[in-house]
């Protein structure tokens, strides 16, 4: 089972590459961030025309959050956080076979000290919280999502830049991450690649792409009892070249059976 994340940073704008990605990479399961849609305009139609079922919960301009599955049944849909009241959609949880998939699309935090930031770091206690008691009732699980967050600074283009006191790669903000891996999960493009400069994420300024000033902030994480299954993982940089891209690629874990 091949198992992708990608924030297509506006599915409205976005739906033929999504098309184009699917049939060609052929994912069996798929978790969209920044659909900024609101649910009425989802394209399931034209995802199920390509194998996909599709749940899905959005909002316009902004946020949403989506799952797809190819050729097979999803279940057991969770809707946002648990017990955190929050108007943004930015979680969505279903099983797909015998495996829970929790998508995430994270908080950004503006600025570190912000009001933003503090609703990022609490967002992420919530989803700690909730992935807790989600990993007793589902030991084989994949989180994934754009994180917002790039691990160390073998995923940043620039340490000096992206240092600890910088949005996305504060210390309180792997903190949060770290908190998150010690529940049992693990980071399965970490499994496999210990090298740095492979990112997911670059900015439009600057030709940020052609010079490979980016970060690793899409990630895909395996739980204990999946950790031997995660044989494959990767970012596919091929969208992130295509005329008027998303900014970020998709990231992507393969699991054996």
């Amino acid at each position: 089972m091949r198992i992708a994340s990608w924030n297509v940073n506006s599915l409205n704008v976005r739906l033929p590459h999504l098309t184009q990605w699917l049939q060609s990479f052929a994912p069996d399961v798929v978790g969209l961030q920044e659909t900024k849609l609101e649910d009425p305009r989802f394209p399931d139609d034209a995802l199920a025309a390509l194998g996909y079922r599709s749940v899905f919960c959005g909002q316009k301009t902004y946020n949403g959050v989506a799952i797809l599955a190819r050729e097979r049944a999803i279940d057991q849909v969770q809707y946002g956080i648990p017990g955190f009241e929050d108007e943004q959609k930015r979680a969505i949880a279903a099983t797909v076979g015998d495996v829970r998939i929790v998508n995430l699309y994270v908080v950004n935090g503006q600025d570190v000290g912000t009001e933003k930031y503090g609703y990022k770091l609490r967002w992420l206690e919530a989803v700690r919280a909730w992935l807790a008691d989600e990993l007793v009732r589902h030991p084989r699980m994949v989180v994934l999502g754009d994180f917002n967050i790039a691990p160390d600074a073998r995923d940043v283009h620039d340490p000096t830049v992206w240092n600890d006191g910088h949005i996305l790669t504060s210390a309180a903000e792997r903190e949060a991450l770290q908190r998150l891996l010690a529940l049992g999960l693990h980071d399965a493009f970490r499994l496999h690649r210990e090298d740095a400069g492979i990112f997911s994420w670059w900015d439009y300024r600057q030709a940020a792409f052609r010079r490979n000033l980016g970060l690793r902030i899409d990630l895909t994480l395996v739980s204990d009892a999946l950790r031997a299954h995660a044989v494959e993982a990767d970012i596919d940089r091929e969208p992130r070249t295509w005329d008027r891209p998303s900014d970020h690629a998709p990231a992507w874990v393969r699991l054996s059976a």
